[in-house]
């Protein structure tokens, strides 16, 4: 007999983590009363953590029995607590008894465990699931067992807990035979007063699974994949907790730029920190990945993390990074190995300081695993254990540190200049009835090639109308000119199905109609018909993802019909395929609606019963065009320049841009262009008193157009105060730069973040660079760059050099000189 999923063994009862937290990041302070003025500027610099890195901590030598899988971690203030699991080794305890694939959660001040597979592995006897609870008090170390009256859920493993609203909720698992999908809680304020209920669950709710992980996000339950009976799925399921509804959360729309979601898995971990949730390991079809995938509750989208690149390496890179900072404590092997144990339950108070580490020829990112156990702790998540290659258990610890900047507001923005009409400069004339609809030249350009040219047209039919008016038309008009609205005819399009193109080309994405909604199919098969002859192809794959995933036994003969007149051959045939299945057909024809059919749809449904056409598969890359970003990002690059109306001037020199994009992503420009537009329609860029550098404010334009925030050090010190100055809708930009700066001051850029540090007067930075060169002088003496500096730097530098080395120090270095 064998638990579910996994194969049976001897099972183990307590773990032990360890490792090291690093000090909290840096602090930013900023004068809001002062945002013109980068003088106000703080930063505080101290021991850091690189986001995104993945970091092996030391091991547990004392721990006797660390390496297993099936377990679980659960963390309560600085410290990490394992349980349980399977470490090839039988084990005796008293109650709770050793078990794995049980559950834990933490309340309070308390750990609470909940079922799980237990016996005598050994005698194979006894082997059975456990439907108990146990509360374990972190203060004391003591365990109660809560005996409930009343009904109790079903026996069960491999299930899903967490804890929400002062209750633990409990959902599926497998009770030794079958997998489950029921859902129970109980309140845990009162044992005495509390019992096991059952949830009355409605909407989409999961398949029967077991060995997937749950978390909280947003105030919602979130199940992604695992095991259900012969079929692993990769769906991403959310509960509410108010309605009691589940939802699955589509992958149809998720042609926004992101890849894909994982494959589907079981056995892996899934945390929540801030708006995302993060999963890490499990077995996907026979192999067992290690990337890092995170989805953004908020924008319905998964990534790949990228790991920084010091993930790869050992200690000796991070202990030469350190030196340029204050030195953190090394932690003593007393401390490291300081476990507090109680009825084998093990856990490690992670300390305040970032430990310094031994150079390790090892890499840093944990390899692939299932049946590990992970939980978050600050701003870090810690991984422990789990069944490696070759079935082997291990007992690393793994911290990986989170990122946490703002989301990303793009998207948004150009919604909101889409919904408020603001600052338009085309008027789109639509079919025959030559109904209106206002835009933007800037955003349409950038996004569709067709319109582009419609656009291209309707300027040269104007300026060549103008000239056999006689009337003067300068071949080029000057920026910032006021002109009436360019008139573009299409006749192809309908008012409605436009608005919802013209909604895409701005946020990527569509507002979905109600689901199943015949009016609502229709209008998205108009888009659809759009989108061919635009050459949309990622709007194509929206509207057919949406209509396929909509149509049902109610609405397929009309989606046919429909989809057979505006020569949709693709939606025609997954509606004639949809029909013809065993389970669809009789309940088909047997429809009034089936009679109406045009008699060669009529005909072409019972050939298609009689003798299906045989199954083709292409092997080309299906094409999904160009995102939002990418097409931002060409406009920026040169594919814009005959659009611009407006011209920045920084320092004196012109960069030609877009009134539309700048109004969009920042309030300065909106008000500026609303109000007192320029007559000469130039601009002077500034940030309070401060002019940035050419490239730091290039790179600023990127941050404005498409959203990216990479940059060098040296421009984030320009930027810092951008964000406040032009009134961007959110501090993404600012919380980039303060990580910029303090992850990536080093030896080679130093000196160009010292001349951007005096320019911008940001006297803590300026310090800190000095730091760095005193301390790094040997290496930072032979930089080209050094002898570039104006004359007051070099001073700054000697002056330091004269207040940090000692007469010993002096006299080495010039041994050395």
């Amino acid at each position: 007999m064998s638990g579910p999923g996994g194969s049976g063994g001897p099972i183990g009862a307590g773990a032990l983590a360890g490792g090291a937290r690093s000090k909290v990041a840096p602090s930013v302070d900023f004068d809001h009363s002062c945002s013109d003025s980068v003088e106000y500027l703080t930063l505080n610099f101290g021991p850091f953590e690189t986001v995104h890195r993945w970091r092996r901590l030391p091991p547990c030598d004392e721990f006797v029995g660390a390496r297993r899988s099936k377990h679980t971690v659960v963390a309560y203030k600085d410290a990490i607590y394992v349980f349980g699991g399977d470490n090839g080794a039988f084990t005796t305890g008293t109650p709770p008894a050793p078990r794995y694939h049980h559950s834990a959660v933490v309340y309070g001040s308390s750990m609470f465990v909940f079922g799980g597979y237990t016996g005598d592995i050994y005698s194979n006897s006894n082997l059975k699931n456990k439907n108990d609870l146990f509360e374990y008090k972190f203060a004391t170390g003591q365990w109660t067992e809560w005996k409930i009256e009343g009904r109790l859920p079903v026996a069960r493993s491999a299930h899903g807990a967490t804890v929400y609203s002062d209750k633990l909720w409990i959902f599926a698992g497998y009770d030794g035979n079958a997998r489950l999908n029921d859902m129970w809680t109980i309140g845990l304020q009162d044992r005495e007063l509390t019992c096991w209920e059952e949830v009355a669950q409605s909407g989409e709710i999961p398949p029967s699974c077991c060995n997937f992980p749950v978390a909280v996000c947003r105030d919602k339950m979130f199940v992604f994949s695992g095991q259900s009976g012969a079929k692993i799925t990769n769906n991403l399921f959310q509960f509410e907790f108010k309605d009691k509804t589940w939802t699955r959360i589509p992958t149809e729309h998720l042609l926004r730029g992101s890849p894909p979601p994982p494959q589907r898995r079981y056995g892996h971990t899934m945390v929540a920190f801030d708006r995302h949730l993060y999963v890490f390991g499990g077995a996907a079809d026979n192999t067992l990945p290690n990337e890092l995938h995170c989805y953004d509750v908020d924008f319905q989208t998964w990534e790949v993390v990228q790991p920084s690149s010091d993930s790869e390496v050992g200690g000796a890179e991070v202990l030469e990074r350190a030196s340029t900072s204050e030195e953190a404590p090394t932690l003593t092997s007393e401390e490291r190995g300081s476990f507090k144990k109680s009825r084998d339950v093990f856990g490690l108070d992670f300390g305040t300081t970032l430990p310094k580490q031994p150079s390790q020829p090892a890499s840093e990112l944990p390899s692939g695993r299932l049946f590990h156990a992970a939980a978050v702790i600050s701003d870090a998540m810690y991984i422990f254990g789990g069944t490696v290659d070759n079935n082997i258990r291990s007992g690393e610890m793994y911290r990986f540190q989170f990122s946490c900047y703002p989301k990303c507001t793009l998207h948004e923005d150009y919604g909101r200049l889409w919904e408020s009409r603001q600052f338009c400069d085309v008027e789109f004339v639509l079919g025959e009835k030559e109904e209106c609809v206002q835009g933007h030249v800037a955003i349409v350009t950038a996004r569709s090639r067709w319109l582009r040219r419609k656009i291209m047209q309707a300027r040269e039919r104007l300026a060549q109308k103008l000239e056999e008016e006689a009337a003067p038309a300068p071949r080029e008009v000057p920026s910032g000119t006021r002109l009436p609205l360019l008139r573009v005819a299409i006749r192809e399009a309908e008012a409605r199905p436009f608005e919802v193109l013209m909604l895409f080309l701005y946020t990527d994405k569509i507002k979905y109609p109600r689901k199943g909604h015949v009016e609502d199919v229709l209008l998205i098969m108009d888009v659809y018909k759009l989108a061919l002859s635009f050459q949309l192809c990622r709007l194509e794959q929206l509207c057919r993802q949406y209509i396929e995933a909509s149509v049902d036994l109610q609405n397929v003969l009309v989606v046919c019909e429909n989809a057979a007149k505006l020569q949709l051959g693709q939606l025609k045939e997954h509606c004639l395929n949809f029909v013809v299945k065993e389970s669809h057909f009789n309940q088909v024809i047997m429809m009034k609606e089936f009679e109406r059919l045009s008699s060669p749809l009529i005909v072409e449904i019972v050939r298609r019963k009689q003798q299906p056409p045989p199954r083709t598969s292409s092997d080309q890359p299906m094409d999904i065009g160009t995102s939002l970003i990418q097409d931002m990002k060409a406009y920026l690059e040169g594919a814009g320049a005959e659009f611009c109306d407006i011209t920045l001037l920084l320092d004196g020199h012109p960069r030609p841009a877009h009134k539309a994009i700048l109004a969009a992503r920042s309030s300065y420009f909106e008000a500026m262009f609303r109000s007192f537009m320029p007559e000469d329609g130039q601009v002077n860029i500034s940030i309070g008193e401060m002019v940035p550098s050419r490239q730091a404010f290039e790179s600023m334009l990127r941050y404005i157009y498409y959203g990216e925030v990479n940059m060098p050090p040296e421009d984030s010190l320009y930027l810092f105060a951008a964000p406040y100055y032009y009134g961007f809708y959110n501090n993404r930009l600012q919380a980039y730069c303060k990580q910029n700066l303090e992850m990536n001051v080093t030896v080679q850029n130093v000196l160009q973040i010292l001349e951007a540090a005096d320019k911008t007067q940001a006297l803590d930075m300026k310090r800190h660079c000095l730091h760095i060169i005193v301390h790094q002088f040997t290496k930072v003496s032979k930089l080209p760059t050094l002898r570039s500096l104006s004359q007051q730097l070099l001073l700054d530098i000697i002056d330091s050099l004269a207040s940090h080395i000692s007469d010993k120090q002096c006299a080495e270095l010039g041994a050395d000189i």
